[in-house]
């Protein structure tokens, strides 16, 4: 699996950036997508994840209701949408593969990780 995260930037507060996390060689459509973020001096944390079909999806209370999580499978890409950002937002995010198809909040439950895509809000 070669996953490829790409997407972020420096932005203000209250913009959007979309993130993607593309898988060259097609191993990740039959398996959940997990977006993890982690912050300087922090622990990597949940974001959002997605299962196998896309119909099922989980999102983190501090990202909830501003962020939103799709796959397209035919381009075998997992997008995160992230709308009015924040200043707290600002972290280096992950994408990784779910070791089976449902979605999963745990790290744990996760094999494949990409090298991460940083996100820098400015207040």
């Amino acid at each position: 699996v070669q996953l490829q995260a790409s997407g972020g930037g420096r932005v203000q507060a209250g913009d959007s950036l979309r993130l993607s996390c593309a898988d060259s060689r097609r191993t990740f459509s039959n398996n959940a997508v997990g977006w993890f973020r982690q912050a300087p001096g922090k622990e990597r944390e949940f974001v959002a994840a997605i299962s196998w079909r896309g119909q099922s999806t989980y999102y983190s209370d501090s990202v909830k209701g501003r962020f939103t999580i799709s796959r397209d499978s035919a381009k075998n890409t997992v997008s995160l949408q992230m709308n009015s950002l924040k200043p707290e937002d600002t972290a280096v995010y992950y994408c990784a593969v779910g070791r089976g198809s449902y979605a999963t909040t745990t790290r744990a439950n996760y094999q494949y990780w990409g090298q991460g895509t940083l996100v820098t809000v400015s207040s």
